[in-house]
C-alpha cells in the first residue's frame, strides 16, 4: 500500500478547503491523501496573516522571505508532495490598496471581458507566480483560479439547472449569490457546516 499523496493547501478561507477536497477525491478516486490547510491557518479562527486574497498574498510574500527568493525554495513547500495555491478570480478586479497593500509592482487590477475566463484567470496566475517570486508554475505546483469564484464549482456540482449555468456560471459576477436563490429548502449559505452537509 502506497503512502497517502501529502498535499498543502494555501487558500483564502475555509470553504475553499471543503471545495477542493471534494474535488481530489473525485479526481484521485482511490488514491489516499492528506490536505493540510497552511492559510488560513487550521489551528486558528483567522490565521495570523488573515484570510481572502489578502492572507494568500501574505502567505506567499512569507513563504518568499524564508526562503530567501522563491515559493520552490521554502522548506515548508518541500515538506509536501503536492501544493495547491487558490485565489478567486475575481481578485483579477482588485486593487492592492483594497487590502491596504503597500506593493511597487502594480499588476492589479488585471481583470479581462468575460468570456472567456481565461482572459482574467490566466493574468492573476502570473500576479500569484510574481507574489511566490516564481515566474513558471514550480513542479508539484498547482494554480487553482476558479472564475469567477470557487461558489461557482459549488453551483454546478449541486444545481446544475440553474438559471446561471445556462448563461454561463464562470462570468457570472457573484456565483455565490446563486445558493441563496435556489428553493427553500435546498439553498445553501457560504458556510463550512453547509458545504460539508452538501458534500
Amino acid at each position: 500500500m502506497s503512502e497517502p499523496l501529502r498535499i498543502a493547501l494555501v487558500a483564502e478561507g475555509p470553504t475553499e478547503k471543503v471545495i477542493i477536497e471534494a474535488a481530489l477525491s473525485s479526481i484521485l478516486g482511490a488514491r489516499d491523501f492528506i490536505l493540510r490547510q497552511l492559510q488560513p491557518e487550521e489551528s486558528l479562527p483567522f490565521g495570523p496573516i488573515g484570510t481572502g486574497w489578502v492572507g494568500v498574498y501574505r502567505w506567499c510574500r512569507q513563504a518568499v522571505l524564508r526562503s530567501g527568493g522563491s515559493l520552490r525554495e521554502d522548506i515548508l513547500y518541500q515538506s509536501y508532495d503536492m501544493l495547491l495555491l487558490q485565489v478567486d478570480a475575481d481578485v483579477a478586479a482588485k486593487r492592492y490598496s483594497d487590502g491596504n497593500i503597500q506593493e511597487a509592482d502594480l499588476d492589479l487590477p488585471c481583470d479581462q471581458p468575460c468570456p472567456p475566463p481565461s482572459a482574467s484567470t490566466d493574468r492573476l496566475r502570473r500576479v500569484v507566480l510574481r507574489w511566490a517570486g516564481e515566474s513558471d508554475v514550480p513542479s508539484r505546483t498547482v494554480l487553482c483560479t476558479p472564475s469567477k469564484s470557487t461558489e461557482a464549482w459549488v453551483v454546478a456540482a449541486l444545481f446544475p439547472n440553474d438559471l446561471a449555468m445556462s448563461r454561463g456560471i464562470e462570468c457570472w459576477d457573484d456565483p455565490e449569490s446563486r445558493l441563496r436563490q435556489q428553493p427553500f429548502g435546498i439553498r445553501i449559505q457560504k458556510r463550512v457546516e453547509d458545504y460539508r452537509t452538501e458534500e
